[in-house]
């Protein structure tokens, strides 16, 4: 079923549509997609702060479970055209709903607590018009949460804030096995030709997504990290997969991948070894933002179904 969409009327202001000054005359739309659900304070805190950027976007899509997650006059301080559009729960779901709404030529994916600098879209649409090769992208995290107890909006923005004013370094395109979920840019022309969606057998908070789609989308052009794409990921707890579920993904979706061959056996294996020992080590002394316990349980269960031949990344959905 087509997700239900919402327009903005009001977001929409059809002067933020013209070209950057900084880039003249731009042949390359990018909209940005953000799926977010539970999250309203965190996702009305930051969308408004894409209007910081040099060069706007040509569009916001912004996927919701419930408009009960966006405060409105978040979309309204956008300064481009905004819309939101419902989904089931699900970050794939979510995503899927995102990219059967773009009409641009680029969409780049953001997390609903990521920051980007001001000159993030300028350097990507140049990024894109300069390398015709390349199919996605994914910038430089210079600090992120997700590996401790998160990051305030405050300090994020004295973070970004740091790097104006400061010389950029000459470009650097590293290859990448795959893009960083948080913040990754698709030519969407490499998205129609391939018909390509996110796997939505991935489900809830869809870990691993970003490698299973990298994957699909390097049969059709290169995958780069860029050194001038710079942004912090803030790595906010709130509304995040309770932690046996995850624990569960972390051994069942790197398996479901491999078997689906969108994922190399050794890196899988390191990265179910990792999680694993990461919790049985710290499950003694947890981080206070971290469910060590339920996700070692989930682990175990995880463990358990493999051995049985039951093994499946959906079976968190019955999970208590």
């Amino acid at each position: 079923m087509a997700p239900e969409q919402h327009v903005i009327p009001s977001a929409v202001r059809p002067e933020s549509t013209k070209a950057s000054p900084s880039t003249g005359a731009s042949t390359t739309r990018i909209a940005i997609g953000i799926a977010s659900a539970g999250r309203r304070e965190v996702l009305s805190a930051v969308l408004p702060l894409i209007a910081r950027q040099t060069r706007r976007p040509d569009e916001v899509i912004v996927c919701l479970c419930s408009t009960a997650d966006i405060d409105q006059h978040s979309i309204d301080m956008l300064d481009c055209p905004g819309k939101v559009i419902l989904s089931q729960r699900g970050l794939c779901r979510q995503r899927n709903a995102i990219l059967t709404a773009v009409t641009a030529d680029v969409v780049l994916f953001l997390d609903d607590d990521f920051l980007m600098a001001p000159d993030y879209l300028g350097e990507l649409e140049r990024l894109f018009e300069e390398n015709p090769g390349i199919a996605m992208s994914t910038g430089t995290v210079v600090a992120d949460g997700i590996i401790g107890p998160g990051i305030s909006i405050e300090v994020g923005l004295e973070t970004i804030d740091a790097t104006k004013g400061k010389p950029r370094a000459a470009e650097r395109l590293e290859p990448v096995y795959n893009a960083y979920g948080c913040n990754m840019a698709i030519r969407m022309a490499a998205v129609r030709r391939g018909q390509l969606r996110f796997d939505e057998n991935l489900p809830l908070y869809g870990w691993l997504e970003d490698v299973d789609f990298s994957r699909l989308v390097a049969a059709h052009g290169s995958i780069v990290r860029s050194n001038r794409l710079l942004g912090v990921h803030l790595g906010t707890k709130i509304s995040r997969t309770p932690g046996v579920k995850f624990g569960y993904s972390q051994i069942a979706n790197p398996i479901y991948l491999v078997r689906k061959k969108t994922m190399s056996l050794p890196i899988a294996a390191v990265q179910v070894a990792r999680n694993l020992i990461a919790n049985i080590v710290k499950v003694w002394k947890p981080e206070p933002w971290v469910d060590r316990k339920g996700r070692l349980r989930g682990n175990a269960r995880a463990c358990l179904d493999l051995f049985l031949g039951r093994l499946g990344p959906r079976n968190v959905e019955g999970l208590e």
